[in-house]
């Protein structure tokens, strides 16, 4: 998510023919994931089978505040509901400052000892970023360790110029229910700093419901940026 924020240096600008492609892959990408769980999901049976019937509803609030060198702090809020497989969102400050979008998408899920949760998603992006957003989540479980990755590639069609690929990736190690560290990668517009890629680590508390992360970026690289991040489900 995204140094002063209104900048555009934190991403290389692409050109038609890449934007084409980055699209063409996210989309090969989830259609065969989603083949290959189909296809997995018809062959599962008895008790071990994973549970791959959500609940009916399922709602989320997430909230993270960045606190970036040399800028004003600011909040990122999204808001997720879950409908069986059906997945919609709602985000401020995400893609982009003063910019929100509006998403819906198709959860899947399959496995046992190892649980992979996938969410494709298309998204109109307004505000100070204009376009339409192709994009996912991916997430791979096993035991106590978690590897997730988000991504979308924001398409303005006034301004090819303007395109560009987001993304938001973590491996997690949860030692207890109550705690969880790890490291963090994220690549993003909506505030400038002197790295395309940012990087750094994650230490979070968990109780019940509710969820605390610090992410610190870019520590070793340049001046750090801290996430206080917060989510709670209901």
């Amino acid at each position: 998510m995204y140094g002063h924020y209104r900048q555009r240096a934190g991403c290389p600008h692409h050109h038609l023919g890449g934007v084409s492609q980055a699209v063409l892959i996210i989309l090969q990408a989830f259609t065969f994931l989603a083949a290959q769980v189909s296809a997995q999901e018809g062959t599962q049976s008895g008790p071990k089978a994973h549970n791959n019937d959500p609940p009916a509803w399922a709602f989320s609030f997430s909230c993270l505040e960045y606190i970036v060198p040399r800028a004003t702090p600011y909040a990122s809020p999204v808001f997720a509901v879950d409908h069986h497989r059906l997945h919609f969102e709602a985000r401020y400050n995400y893609e982009d400052q003063q910019t929100g979008s509006l998403w819906a998408g198709y959860n899947l899920s399959t496995g046992n000892n190892v649980v992979l949760d996938a969410t494709a998603m298309v998204g109109a992006v307004l505000g100070s970023t204009n376009g339409v957003a192709p994009g996912g989540r991916l997430s791979l479980n096993y035991k106590q360790l978690n590897l997730s990755s988000e991504l979308e590639y924001v398409l303005n069609p006034a301004n090819s110029s303007a395109n560009f690929l987001y993304s938001w990736n973590e491996l997690v190690y949860s030692p207890t229910e109550w705690f969880h560290a790890g490291l963090i990668s994220q690549r993003t517009r909506a505030y400038h700093t002197p790295l395309d890629v940012q990087r750094g680590f994650l230490v979070g508390f968990s109780h019940k419901n509710i969820n605390l992360t610090t992410y610190i970026l870019n520590v070793g690289w340049t001046d750090p940026t801290i996430v206080l991040g917060f989510g709670f489900t209901f």
